[in-house]
């Protein structure tokens, strides 16, 4: 059965209500040897279609690679494939989870994107070498769902985060709670330029999170104050100039940043968290920083 929450009202639960989530252990991440801008699919790919320096952008993607080795995540490579330039953001092809008797399950994407439909097969294949139990929503019924960029899971607990309004249904959430049998707090989006959750909303550590305010309804606010006891905000330049809140906590301590937000950092630091500044500028061109680079996975 479905648990879907929408509004404050409906929380009938604590976080020390819900059963613990391991934390992941490796991190997957897609060579960038092919990544360009070939076509414009969100508001920050204006004006930057083959101005993409490669060099730069492997550089960069290095760096963000050993700032995740850095905090002890075992860094798993895929190659991209030619003609998939996104293929890189690893994070929107796939929703993976570690179920209470350890196995691991994965609910694959709907890409909302003709462009980046085909990247989910090439996942899909990875997932099951390595033994994954495979889902996927009915296309005709759910017709977008893009993975973590809109499921974040919440760190420690059996609880989902869900992201709708541009890249992912609303009703996807009702097939992912029941797959995997977790609650789902659904928050809505409605500015384009936040348009998956991972662009405004950084979960920290299981009382943190890192937020842009403005790309929230109300309701979404309440129930992120509702659940969270610490709500950092970050200003509104820093979260579309610098992508802020695309940043990343892997394990609850190191925040993996765009160089440059010096706001947001120094509100991390006061609360803190140690924090690793990483430069992604040439993946800032195409709507994406750390967190779209990178999959977290048991």
């Amino acid at each position: 059965m479905s648990n879907v929450i929408t509004s404050a009202s409906q929380l009938k639960f604590k976080l020390s209500d819900l059963p613990d989530l391991p934390a992941p252990g490796r991190v997957l991440m897609v060579r960038p040897d092919h990544f360009s801008i070939d076509y414009v699919i969100n508001p920050h790919m204006e004006g930057f279609v083959g101005k993409v320096n490669k060099a730069k952008a492997m550089q960069q993607w290095e760096q963000v690679r050993n700032a995740f080795a850095q905090t002890g995540l075992e860094v798993v490579e895929m190659e991209g494939k030619p003609g998939l330039p996104d293929m890189v953001f690893s994070a929107n092809q796939s929703l993976p989870y570690c179920k209470p008797d350890g196995t691991n399950e994965v609910i694959m994407s709907i890409m909302n994107s003709p462009y980046r439909q085909p990247e989910v097969p090439h996942f899909a294949d990875w997932y099951d070498e390595q033994g994954y139990t495979r889902h996927h929503l009915d296309g005709e019924i759910l017709p977008i769902f893009e993975g973590m960029g809109d499921g974040i899971w919440h760190p420690g607990r059996r609880l989902l985060w869900g992201g709708y309004g541009f890249r992912t249904s609303k009703d996807a959430y009702d097939f992912i709670s029941e797959t995997f049998e977790v609650p789902v707090v659904a928050l809505a989006l409605h500015k384009p330029q936040f348009y998956h959750l991972d662009t405004c909303f950084c979960v920290l550590n299981e009382d943190s999170v890192l937020i842009y305010p403005k790309a929230f309804e109300p309701e979404g606010l309440k129930l992120i104050r509702s659940l969270f006891k610490n709500v950092i905000e970050a200003p509104e330049e820093e979260a579309l100039q610098q992508f802020a809140c695309n940043a990343t906590c892997p394990d609850g301590k190191h925040v993996i940043i765009q160089s440059g937000a010096k706001q947001t950092t120094r509100a991390l630091k006061d609360a803190g968290f140690e924090i690793i500044e990483v430069e992604t500028g040439e993946f800032l061109k195409s709507g994406g920083s750390v967190f779209c680079m990178k999959l977290l996975l048991w």
